[in-house]
C-alpha cells in the first residue's frame, strides 16, 4: 500500500520513467541528430508568465480565448497575456497551489488546486466571480462555454456546474482502477454532446443538459497480470475534428469513433498518454516511448514514425504552419515534416523544459516553458 501511494503521488510522465524496466533505464534521452534545416523559426515575442510549474504535481496547461492567452503557475497566479505582443493584460494572484487548467470558455477562466477546489475568473478583468469545491484533486484543464462549465476529477468524476456560480448541475461517477496514472484528460464540451476520457480506458458522451449518457466506448482493455500492466489510462483529452472523435490510451490503442453514436471507424496499437493533434488529413501522436507517428485520420494507416526523439520526454504534437510541432525535457522545440516525419526545423527555447500542449493560432506557435516563460514562434520556409 505504501508503494501504491507513492506512485500514485507521480504524474503522468514521471509515473511512467519511475517504474520503466531495467533495460529502459539504462537508456539515456537520445542524442540530437544533426540535419540540413528546411524552416526558419522565427521569434515574434517572448515573454513571463509566473513561475512555471513542477511537472511531478501539477499539470498547467495555457488555453486561448480570442486574441488573448491565459496561463498560470502552480503558486497560484493567473495571466492574461496579448497574442499579439505578449504584453500582461491582467494578472491574478489566488494564493493557491494550483494542479490544473487553464480551461477557458464562456468569459471565464478556470483553474483548479490541489485541494479540490475550481477557481472561475472574469476573462476580461481577471477578477475572482466564484470558487466551488469539488472534493477531487483537479489535474486537468475545464471546459466551459455559455451554458455550462465540466471539469474531471483525479477519482474519475466528471462534474457540470452553472457558470453563472458554480453550482453542481449534475455529475457523472464511473469506477476507478486500482492503479492509474496521476492524470486526467479534459472534457469536450460543445453545444450538443460532453465527451470525455476516463481511467478505466473509456470513451463517453453525455448529454449536456441532464449528464444522460449517449454512448460510452472502451479505447482500451487492462490486459496482464499486475495491476502496473492493467493500466489504460486515457489520459491524453480526446480530440474531436467534425463528426470524428479521435483518442489515445495508455497500453491500450489509438481510435476514431463516431461522434453521433460511439461506432468505432479504426484504431491502432499506440499507447500515448497524450492528446492528439490533426492536419493535412492525418493524425499525429507521441507514443509513450517518445515517438512521432502519423496516421491517416481516415482509416488509421500508418504512415511515418519518427523515433529518433526516444526517451526525451517529448509534448504532445501540435500541426502548425504547415508542420508538426513536439518540445523536449531540454527545451527544444522540433519541426516535423508532415509528409514523411524528416526533422526541418529545430531551436532551443528554454533550458527548464517543455511539457505543456502547445497553443496554434493559424501559421503562429505559442509555447510555454517549464519554468513559465511563453514565446510565440512563426515559421519561414528557407
Amino acid at each position: 500500500m505504501a508503494l501504491m501511494l507513492s506512485l500514485l503521488m507521480l504524474s503522468g510522465c514521471s509515473w511512467m520513467k519511475f517504474w520503466e524496466s531495467d533495460e529502459d533505464k539504462a537508456l539515456a534521452p537520445a542524442e540530437l541528430v544533426d540535419f540540413e534545416p528546411e524552416v526558419r523559426i522565427r521569434k515574434q515575442w517572448s515573454t513571463g508568465a509566473g513561475d512555471g510549474q513542477d511537472p511531478l504535481y501539477a499539470n498547467l496547461v495555457p488555453a486561448m480565448l480570442g486574441n488573448t492567452i491565459y496561463a498560470a503557475d502552480d503558486e497560484g497566479r493567473v495571466y492574461a497575456v496579448d497574442t499579439s505582443n505578449g504584453k500582461v493584460r491582467w494578472k491574478q494572484d489566488l494564493d493557491r497551489q494550483l494542479s490544473g487548467g487553464v480551461g477557458v470558455g464562456g468569459n471565464l477562466v478556470l483553474v483548479g488546486d490541489l485541494r479540490g477546489a475550481l477557481y472561475a475568473l472574469d476573462a476580461s478583468s481577471g477578477n475572482l466571480l466564484w470558487r466551488k469545491k469539488v472534493k477531487g484533486e483537479i489535474l486537468s484543464a475545464p471546459s466551459a462555454n455559455d451554458n455550462l462549465v465540466v471539469v474531471q476529477t483525479l477519482d474519475s468524476r466528471l462534474l457540470a456546474l452553472n457558470p453563472a456560480n458554480g453550482e453542481t448541475l449534475w455529475q457523472y461517477n464511473t469506477d476507478v482502477p486500482t492503479l492509474t496514472l496521476r492524470g486526467v484528460s479534459s472534457p469536450i464540451l460543445t453545444s450538443s454532446v460532453v465527451i470525455a476520457g476516463f481511467a478505466n480506458g473509456k470513451i463517453v458522451a453525455l448529454e449536456p443538459g441532464n449528464g444522460a449518457l449517449l454512448w460510452e466506448k472502451r479505447v482500451a482493455l487492462p490486459k496482464g497480470r499486475t495491476e502496473l500492466e492493467r493500466i489504460v489510462d486515457v489520459d491524453g483529452s480526446p480530440l474531436l475534428v467534425g463528426d470524428v472523435v479521435y483518442a489515445t490510451s495508455y497500453q491500450g490503442r489509438a481510435a476514431a469513433m463516431s461522434r453521433g453514436t460511439g461506432r468505432e471507424l479504426w484504431f491502432q496499437d499506440i499507447s500515448s498518454y497524450q492528446p492528439p493533434a490533426h492536419g493535412l488529413d492525418q493524425v499525429f501522436i507521441s507514443t509513450d516511448k517518445d515517438a512521432v507517428t502519423a496516421l491517416r485520420a481516415n482509416s488509421g494507416q500508418v504512415l511515418w514514425t519518427n523515433d529518433k526523439l526516444r526517451y526525451r520526454r517529448i509534448t504532445s504534437p501540435a500541426y502548425a504552419g504547415g508542420y508538426v510541432a513536439v518540445g523536449d525535457l531540454d527545451g527544444y522545440l522540433h519541426l516535423l515534416s508532415p509528409v514523411d516525419g524528416r526533422f526541418v526545423g529545430r531551436i532551443k527555447v528554454d533550458g527548464s523544459g517543455l511539457s505543456a500542449p502547445f497553443l496554434v493560432d493559424g501559421s503562429t506557435l505559442y509555447v510555454q516553458a517549464n519554468d513559465g516563460s511563453l514565446v510565440a514562434y512563426r515559421f519561414e520556409s528557407r
